[in-house]
């Protein structure tokens, strides 16, 4: 196979979401957000399953890449849907925490552009740790910055599973070809 076949664009593109998917872990590591932390680790697991088994000729890997990149997709619609606040979903519940903490985006107060202020509470009683926070001057809001993260997501996906499916038949075609000779 030459360099510029479908196994080496397969093998870049699974390059790009490794790299896609840990900057996506560390900012949601930063914002406490448990289920995307969730999917993101299974996504760099089975990139890297996926780039094994096309490195090593093993198209059963390929296989779960594929399957995982459908269902990785239907997760960036939803996170997409989630953040657009589409039919019931509201970016303001705490469903990315698992309900566990009031985390929220680490882009609501960090994004580009943003300043941040820190107002303590004034009232006796509220523990000293509470405050509340204050966000203006955000160039671009949030929920846009955590849709076009997930954009990115789904278009690489949508792209790896293309070729997935094409090294797959090549595979394919190519343990035939061994067999009847």
């Amino acid at each position: 196979m030459g360099c510029c076949s479908g196994r080496c664009t397969l093998i870049f593109l699974c390059s790009l979401q490794l790299l896609a998917a840990l900057e996506r872990q560390i900012f949601d590591f930063l914002g406490f957000q448990w289920a995307p932390i969730l999917g993101n680790f299974l996504q760099i697991i089975v990139v890297i399953l996926g780039l094994f088994g096309t490195i090593q000729f093993r198209p059963r890997y390929i296989v779960v890449y594929t399957v995982w990149t459908a269902l990785w997709v239907t997760w960036n619609v939803f996170i997409i849907c989630f953040y657009l606040e589409v039919g019931g979903l509201s970016k303001e519940t705490d469903l990315m925490t698992f309900n566990i903490s009031m985390h929220r985006s680490w882009w609501r107060e960090h994004g580009p552009g943003c300043i941040r202020r820190v107002v303590r509470p004034s009232a006796p009683g509220i523990l000293e740790d509470y405050s509340y926070v204050s966000v203006t001057g955000c160039i671009i809001d949030f929920q846009y910055l955590e849709v076009i993260h997930s954009a990115i997501q789904i278009l690489l996906s949508l792209i790896g599973f293309v070729y997935a499916c094409y090294v797959i038949s090549i595979f394919m075609e190519e343990e035939d070809s061994c067999r009847s000779k």
